[in-house]
Order: C-alpha cells, then sequence, then structure tokens
C-alpha cells in the first residue's frame, strides 16, 4: 500500500468512528424511508458544508457532530445522474450485500466515497 492509499485509509476509518454515533437515528430514518414505500435502497448523504442533495436529517452543529447528514435514495441520485443507469443494477447487488448496514455517501476532502456501515444496538 503506497503512502497516498494508507492516508485514505485513515481518514476513511476516522470518519468512520466520527459516524458511529449517529448511525442508529440514520438506521431509523432508513427503516422509514423503507416502510413507508420511498425507497428500498436509502443512501445519508454526509457532508460538512452544504449538499444539494437529500433533505437534511441531522445538522451538525445542533447535534456537535463533525457531520451533518441527508436523506436521499438511490432514485434521487439516479434522477441527479450521481449514478448512471449502467450502474444501476450492480449498486443495487452490493446494497444487498450490505443488508442491515447503513449506506452513506461521503463528500470529504478526500472525494466522495460509498461508505457502507453496520448497525450497533
Amino acid at each position: 500500500m503506497n503512502d497516498n492509499n494508507a492516508k485514505i485509509t485513515e481518514k476513511l476509518l476516522l470518519i468512520k468512528d466520527q459516524l458511529q454515533p449517529l448511525t442508529p437515528i440514520v438506521a431509523q430514518a432508513a427503516e422509514k424511508i423503507k416502510e413507508e414505500g420511498i425507497s428500498n435502497y436509502p443512501i445519508f448523504v454526509v457532508h460538512q458544508g452544504e449538499a444539494q442533495i437529500g433533505i437534511p436529517l441531522i445538522d451538525r452543529e445542533k447535534v456537535n457532530s463533525y457531520w451533518s447528514v441527508n436523506a436521499s435514495t438511490l432514485e434521487e441520485f439516479y434522477a441527479k445522474s450521481l449514478i448512471s443507469k449502467e450502474k444501476l443494477e450492480e449498486f443495487k447487488k452490493l446494497y444487498k450485500e450490505h443488508e442491515g448496514e447503513v449506506c452513506f455517501f461521503v463528500m470529504s476532502e478526500i472525494g466522495a466515497q460509498y461508505l457502507f456501515m453496520p448497525v450497533k444496538k
């Protein structure tokens, strides 16, 4: 692993630690999105500034967190061309492989990544 990859991995581990306390709230929102038939694929956009996608769920300043979180869906990502038609089925398969986990779309200084995290009870 080169030095740059090590730094990215280290940053992602830090982000995971920072998101862990928010995961139960996000998991509840994911269940509600599914139960209400809005989407089978909720995606939670994690950001520190402004995000032009999703509905605000957690404001970092109000909960004393590093991250704000917006609730979105695969359908919105597709409609806004963040996921191409060619990648839809691949993403759905990946999502199902992570059943029981929350899907985050993390926008940080190292770029944007999908991050699946288990829900700790």
